[in-house]
């Protein structure tokens, strides 16, 4: 009993009051100011530690986009290359486990959740783009969807909605399409089309982009598809009329912001004395029930549940960061060509984590349970060291606050036809009072297209939520 007390304690000892991002505020402001060579060498300092610890594929995440961001593409595959390798094997600790149990999982060794685990592999596909690895960009893209796949099938009748990527689809289409591969191409459009429409627009709010529109039925008609031609033609209520490029083209996706920060919040549960060693922590606001069986105690820990009229348990939940700007345009001449929204990060971290919340009330009450199983044994040798471990108990209540804070909130993306030879482009990002112009110098060759990313890393501070 004096090891769970000594583990409870030094557990404490580095719980605090503060989320994972006020311990790190000072990296992200670097980043958002844009400083990324110096938020690099902040991160390396520990890096030797940071590589070895819990939050180890957390600083894998860190490094592997500054890399990205500064365009060191190989180095920053490789970061992503072990963040990926970290996510396969994850393997739950058991002393970890235990010790969660007790305190709370910050302690754990970090699991990231599942749009993280997918943009593991975008950024992967995104520095195999542009190195011009398209092979092996498409392996990367294919995974996204293939993830989600076996993650959805682990979860209890199918009910986490982030259950495909319309955007991955949209990626698996553009590498096709470079390719001349217009069949397969057409195949990736059609498919990232049905999940614009099943999933992305009812519950993410995203509907299909109208280059995604465009591309699936110019694939089609080249395919010979005049079936299909017809068919989305209707759909898209469009005409589709051909126009031949002898030049190339410049895909030019638009990440745009910061994704949301984790916070805590909490709420009070009643706990309501059964028979046969039941308790039942309930909650009449949110109409929230949890049963859990305490065993045969003696009276002395069973008396510590029903002297308790309530208590308190955290749980995570996100701060939304707006961008700045909320649109693009990207100019050739007097022909714009605006950007849109493909991928909303921001919007599916919210609906992920809300759709698992009930799991997550229930390991949270687990917890507490436990916790309070300790308390009520040291209270039945020592009332003084049990009220210690009481207050020990409280302290330590925390939710898991821990998430990638440097994905972007948005991705978007455009295609424009070009003629072959060096072309000055203008990227024009806008805001509710101001526009920024950003020249983007591109050189096409005749039948090529080219993969160009642009990073906005304008944010307005962390949004608090009830």
């Amino acid at each position: 009993m004096r090891k769970f007390i000594s583990l409870i304690f030094i557990a404490s000892l580095f719980s605090g009051c503060a989320t994972y991002y006020q311990k790190n505020q000072k990296f992200q402001e670097m980043v958002q100011k844009g400083e990324l060579e110096k938020a690099q060498k902040y991160i390396s300092r520990d890096s030797t530690k940071a590589v070895k610890g819990k939050d180890r594929v957390l600083y894998f995440f860190k490094a592997g986009w500054l890399d990205y961001m500064t365009a060191d593409y190989q180095k920053s595959t490789d970061w992503f290359q072990q963040a990926d390798f970290y996510i396969e094997d994850y393997q739950k600790n058991v002393g970890s486990e235990a010790l969660a149990l007790i305190t709370n999982p910050m302690v754990k060794p970090y699991k990231p959740e599942d749009i993280e685990n997918v943009m593991t592999n975008y950024y992967k596909a995104m520095d195999f783009m542009m190195m011009g690895k398209r092979d092996a960009a498409l392996v990367e893209a294919r995974k996204i969807t293939q993830k989600l796949y076996a993650l959805n099938d682990k979860y209890k009748k199918h009910k986490n909605k982030y259950s495909d990527d319309a955007f991955a689809h949209v990626l698996i289409g553009l590498l096709y399409d470079a390719d001349n591969d217009y069949n397969n191409a057409f195949i990736a459009y059609r498919n990232a089309v049905k999940v614009y429409d099943s999933l992305y627009e009812p519950v993410f709010g995203i509907s299909t982009p109208e280059q995604l529109k465009h591309d699936l039925l110019r694939t089609a008609y080249l395919t010979g598809f005049q079936d299909q031609v017809d068919f989305y033609e209707k759909k898209f209520d469009t005409k589709y009329v051909h126009k031949k490029n002898d030049g190339g083209s410049l895909v030019l996706f638009w990440a745009n912001g910061f994704g949301p920060v984790k916070g805590e919040w909490s709420i009070n549960f009643s706990v309501v004395k059964g028979s046969g060693g039941w308790v039942t922590f309930a909650n009449d606001e949110y109409g929230l029930s949890f049963p859990f069986f305490i065993g045969d105690w003696s009276s002395g820990k069973q008396s510590e549940f029903s002297d308790l009229s309530f208590l308190r348990v955290a749980f995570p939940k996100y701060l939304e960061r707006k961008p700045v700007y909320h649109s693009a345009i990207l100019r050739n001449g007097a022909e714009n060509y605006p950007l849109e929204m493909a991928e909303n990060i921001n919007a599916i971290s919210f609906k992920t984590l809300n759709d698992r919340m009930l799991r997550e009330m229930g390991n949270s009450l687990l917890r507490l349970a436990t916790k309070k199983i300790v308390e009520g044994a040291v209270r039945d040798q020592d009332k003084n060291i049990g009220a210690i471990v009481g207050i020990i108990n409280a302290v330590t209540e925390k939710a898991d606050t821990r998430n990638w804070q440097t994905l972007p909130y948005s991705i978007s993306y455009t295609r424009i036809p070009l003629s072959e030879g060096t072309h000055q482009l203008q990227l024009e990002t806008k805001s509710k009072t101001q526009s920024s112009e950003h020249p983007l110098n591109v050189t096409i060759q005749k039948g090529q297209t080219l993969f160009r990313s642009f990073r906005s890393l304008e944010t307005y501070p962390v949004q608090e939520n009830p």
